[in-house]
Parts: C-alpha cells; structure tokens; sequence
C-alpha cells in the first residue's frame, strides 16, 4: 500500500483521514504544519501527499510548489481547503472542499495510488 503525508492544522482532519486511509493498509504520517510537512516529507519516502491550501506561517501553496520542486508532477498531490473558493489545479491532482464525504478522499487517493504503482 502507500505511504501518505497529510498536512493540516486541524487535528481532527488528521485524525479523520488518518483513520479512514490507514483502514485499507496505507501508512500514515501526519504533520500539523507546513514546516513539519515539508520535513516529514525530506525524511520519508512518501507516495501521495494531501495538504490543506490554507495553512499559518507557510500557505499550503507554497508547500506544494516546494514539494512539487523536489519531487516533480508524478508524485499525486490532493488539496483540501476550507474556503469558498478553490485554487486552480495547476499544482494539485485533485481539490477536495471541506467538508467532504470521506468516500470521495478515498476513491480519489485509490485513483492516484493505483495510477503511481501502475
């Protein structure tokens, strides 16, 4: 199964997800901010990453451009966001806006977990 970062402020979303994604066999780290994200994610080998958009001190834009920096676009990105509007995917796979049936982050990190070990 895959390893997944989720960076989020809120530690419910982490919990949330965390215990909907480990259900199926995927390792979980977690991370509460962007700076905890981003070196959890130089300290790992991590297959997917889903990241809130708004995060303090560092936007969670920012994140992704760092992560897309080191690891390229084949690496799946999903954003969540909180907000009534949602970034352009230029940077993301796919956006989720919370609050967001748990079915669709499934099907969406099955979708790209089955697309990156094809």
């Amino acid at each position: 199964m895959a390893s997944i970062l989720i960076i989020d402020d809120e530690k419910s979303v982490l919990e949330m997800i965390r215990h909907n994604l480990s259900r199926f066999g995927h390792t979980i780290h977690i991370a509460e901010s962007a700076r905890e994200g981003l070196a959890t994610f130089k300290e790992e080998s991590i297959d997917l990453v889903i990241a809130d958009i708004l995060l303090p001190e560092l936007d969670g834009m920012h994140v992704v451009r760092h992560i897309r920096n080191l690891a390229g676009t084949a690496l799946p990105i999903i954003g969540i966001s909180s907000t009534p509007w949602l970034p352009d995917r230029e940077h993301f796979d796919a956006v989720l806006s919370k609050p967001f049936p748990v079915e669709n982050l499934v099907d969406c990190v099955r979708e790209y977990t089955r697309k990156r070990t094809a």
